[in-house]
């Protein structure tokens, strides 16, 4: 049986979490760098910076300190003050945690069109989820003449708590958004609502499994070293996919506008105004308020009144008959389980 205390097995953990570090930090600072352009945008000006996108800002460069003051502790061969550096480390590895959950959190916030009822809750847990973050101190260390800084100790009931609460959290995120995007709806889905259930699905389960791993360690107990040995992947992995969330929501709200068929289906168009003759719809002018006129006569295209927009695709070859003359025919207004969502939905304005 393994002696996990034993010299010669600290040491060879020492060695592993070295090497583990510096792949997870390659990882992370490439996932920064190839992304840089969305920060971009805000720099120029393409952008509207929002108050969602301080959560984003904060959850990603936290994490991105957090993983240059550990390879600080690795690799430094000055003697330091490795209790501060590590303190520093804990600090802005579990906010950069707290953050990612908080970036899903306004998306679901934003899904239920900021009720009371939900948004208050949800504010509580982060609270909550806030103040087990913050404990203090949970792992101690100290100058080995020889090795650097080295891991000595940690709080594991602290540890341990505030990853469950983390798994808690994202489940209950989790729940409120599938509730909305599948059970609040009634018909067909649009590709906003299902790149938000994909997202949402994607998330929980990348930060479940990292935060379980990471809880099962704290439990074992195994050792200084293996007790945190998957904290920082937990970190890296939620921050990883709920950044990614983000800039996903942001880009598809620029790929131009969204059109329904009658089937519930949707596809978007780049250019709506050259698009019009490639999807069968004649040149059109709003009249009034949600009242759709064309210029020409139904000879050029189907004629179609609807609240928001015109679309005509394979399913209104069903309006013509067999000489191929109009049908006149009223088309109601489709996807209504989506157009009902779609009303209530706020995005939020990354």
């Amino acid at each position: 049986m393994v002696d996990w205390n034993s010299q010669d097995e600290l040491l060879l953990d020492a060695t592993v979490f070295l090497k583990f570090m510096h792949v997870l930090a390659g990882l992370y600072i490439w996932e920064v760098v190839t992304s840089l352009d969305f920060e971009w945008g805000f720099v120029t000006g393409k952008k509207r910076f929002h108050y969602p996108a301080l959560f984003y800002f904060l959850n990603r460069y936290c994490l991105l300190f957090t993983m240059i003051g550990l390879l600080i502790a690795l690799d430094t061969t000055t003697e330091i003050n490795c209790q501060a550096l590590y303190t520093f480390n804990q600090i802005t590895g579990q906010a950069s945690s707290g953050l990612a959950s908080i970036n899903l959190s306004i998306r679901t916030m934003a899904l239920w069109s900021h009720h009371k009822y939900i948004v208050i809750p949800i504010v509580i847990i982060i609270l909550g989820h806030w103040s087990l973050i913050l404990q203090g101190v949970l792992v101690k260390a100290s100058w080995v003449p020889g090795a650097g800084c080295q891991v000595t100790g940690s709080n594991n009931t602290i540890l341990a708590a505030t990853f469950i609460y983390s798994m808690c959290f994202d489940l209950v995120i989790l729940l409120l958004s599938m509730y909305k995007l599948v059970l609040g709806v009634k018909g067909g889905r649009s590709q906003l609502m299902t790149l938000l259930f994909k997202d949402g699905l994607v998330y929980f389960i990348i930060a479940f499994l990292s935060n379980l791993l990471a809880t099962v360690f704290i439990m074992l107990n195994l050792n200084a070293i293996m007790s945190v040995i998957f904290n920082v992947p937990a970190a890296i992995f939620s921050t990883i996919v709920a950044c990614r969330a983000v800039r996903r929501l942001t880009n598809f709200s620029q790929r131009g506008p969204e059109v329904f068929s009658s089937t519930g289906h949707s596809f978007r168009v780049a250019n709506p105004a050259a698009s019009a003759n490639t999807i069968g719809v004649s040149p059109t002018t709003v009249v009034g308020r949600g009242t759709i006129k064309h210029k020409s006569d139904l000879s050029d295209g189907v004629h179609v009144q609807m609240q928001t927009f015109t679309v005509a695709d394979e399913d209104r070859l069903s309006d013509y008959n067999s000489e191929g003359e109009v049908q006149k025919a009223r088309v109601s207004d489709p996807e209504m389980g989506d157009a009902e969502i779609s009303a209530e939905f706020k995005r939020p304005p990354y």
